[in-house]
């Protein structure tokens, strides 16, 4: 342990609090990317629904290329979740590892450097995750109201 033993627990403290703010913003992704896959989970689901009711073979056929795009983006969604999940566990890590490695005289190098590191590295990843599936969000949008534009139009000629 150093020296001063009030300072160096207040050093240590504060070190460990740093990846807190890492937390919070993960944290708040997280809840953004549940809320997401909730989503995306009713609209399928909604989806099947239609499909199981439908006769008409163009409408199946749609309704099967909507339920693929929701099972993609499903899929995104979780992968993302997984790596917010693995930068909740790098940003406690580092939190402990740095607790500890002042309590053991600095034994553990750069492991609490690393840890965060690898924190950032999976949160950024995510985001790109969580953009990626955002932009299909909204062309999966785009694609339907095109399509129930086309139908309206179909079935009332202009006047």
């Amino acid at each position: 342990m150093l020296q001063n033993a009030a300072l160096s627990h207040y050093a240590i403290l504060t070190a460990m609090l740093a990846p807190a703010f890492f937390l919070t913003a993960t944290a708040a992704l997280l809840a953004s990317a549940n809320a997401r896959l909730a989503r995306i989970i009713d609209r399928a689901r909604q989806l099947l629904k239609d499909l199981a009711s439908s006769e008409d073979a163009e409408a199946r056929t749609l309704l099967e290329r909507r339920i693929k795009v929701q099972r993609r983006r499903s899929m995104i969604i979780l992968r993302a979740s997984q790596m917010l999940y693995v930068a909740i566990a790098c940003f406690v890590a580092t939190s402990l590892l740095v607790a500890l490695d002042s309590y053991f005289d600095h034994v553990f190098g750069p492991w609490p450097t690393i840890m965060a590191v690898l924190g950032v590295l999976s949160m950024f990843g995510s985001s790109l995750l969580l953009a990626s599936e955002a932009s299909m969000a909204v062309r999966a949008v785009n694609d339907e109201m095109d399509d129930a534009h086309r139908n309206a139009n179909r079935r009332s000629p202009l006047l």
